[in-house]
């Protein structure tokens, strides 16, 4: 199929798509000049926006390949954090093999034997076994041993030698409940993933300080009655929201916004108005999330900024410079939507959750 077929876009609609002159579009398709790598992956990505298949440069070689092992993609916010990662490593030269779980597929182990026998570049780990504080940290030791550079993103492991970026989740929750509370809620559970997971552990941590600081509990192990934990599902979101609903809370912050979603429906389910019953809050501000119904409030995550350290730091240890070994924090950010809004007066007087 030749590149530029009737009715396919012309140069001048590639350029405008990439916002570079037709000159650069032309010296990308024809491989012959060298073009910034930022310059060319724009180009490369109006070519797919708009339909063009790709032209096959030849002699064009990869600066190498780079693993990227991702959770489950049922959470909108890894297939995000995965796109922003293969983009960034596309930009420097290289060819990112994206590796997905899922439960009972091939395991995170079998992924790292998988990317050792193609001779990988190096590896980007995404909330990954490093979050789980009851797994082991063995098989990052051993590729450290080997001279694999890595980088893990979400769940931080001071253990393992490689460098780590997180998203600030104790603040997060500190800017939803600061949220509620600014919108009269004094009723303010949180629905939580499981806490073995280092990222649950730092997004309960948060909730149970600001409550104190909000004047909400007397002290955190007070605050605790207002946790319930369950899975990062829309099923567990429900079931952790089905309990704190129970117990009287009138606004929801939930660990993630699949999470969020169930929470949603759970006050639903009750006859429950959002906002004007129930307020909820979500955390990730994964894709779609300004169209849900309604629009969900929550607590973004900096993908781009998140994955364009972690590619930096990466690349650094490819070249053999050694990154910082102390944890980059990146700081999320409210996005407030239509799912929160003042409380219903008098708020009703929450009770202790039992687990």
């Amino acid at each position: 199929m030749s590149t530029f077929a009737p009715g396919r876009p012309r140069l001048a609609d590639i350029a405008a798509q990439a916002g570079v002159s037709t000159a650069t579009v032309s010296r990308v398709l024809n491989g012959k000049s060298v073009v910034a790598g930022e310059t060319r992956q724009a180009v490369m990505a109006a070519l797919d926006v708009l339909g063009y298949e790709r032209p096959q440069v030849t002699g064009a070689r990869s600066a190498g390949l780079v693993g990227l092992v991702v959770p489950e993609l049922s959470n909108p916010v890894f297939p995000a954090i995965a796109q922003a990662a293969e983009s960034l490593l596309a930009q420097a030269g290289y060819t990112p093999l994206l590796c997905t779980q899922s439960p009972g597929g091939t395991t995170e182990d079998e992924y790292i034997e998988t990317l050792g026998a193609h001779g990988v570049n190096g590896i980007l780990f995404v909330s990954g076994l490093h979050a789980d504080t009851t797994a082991s940290r063995e098989r990052y030791r051993k590729l450290r041993e080997r001279g694999v550079p890595i980088v893990l993103i979400g769940g931080f492991a001071p253990e393992v030698d490689a460098p780590q970026v997180s998203t600030d989740e104790r603040a997060a929750s500190h800017l939803a409940v600061r949220h509620l509370v600014a919108q009269g809620h004094r009723a303010i559970g949180l629905a939580l993933g499981p806490e073995r997971f280092v990222p649950s552990r730092r997004k309960r941590a948060g909730f149970l300080e600001a409550l104190v600081l909000a004047g909400l509990a007397a002290d955190e192990e007070a605050a605790a009655a207002h946790v319930v934990s369950s899975l990062y599902t829309v099923e567990g979101g429900t079931a952790a929201a089905n309990e704190l609903l129970d117990a009287g809370h009138t606004a929801l912050v939930c660990a993630s916004d699949v999470m969020a979603l169930g929470a949603v429906r759970a006050a639903r389910s009750r006859g429950l108005r959002i906002p004007e019953d129930v307020s909820v809050v979500g955390y990730d501000d994964s894709p779609l999330m300004a169209f849900t119904d309604p629009p969900l409030t929550t607590v973004r995550q900096p993908v781009q900024s998140l994955c364009r350290t972690a590619v930096q730091m990466l690349l650094s240890e490819i070249r053999g410079e050694r990154a910082t070994r102390s944890e980059i924090v990146v700081e999320p950010e409210l996005v407030v939507r239509r799912s929160t809004g003042a409380a219903s007066l008098p708020a009703p007087t929450p009770t202790e959750v039992h687990r």
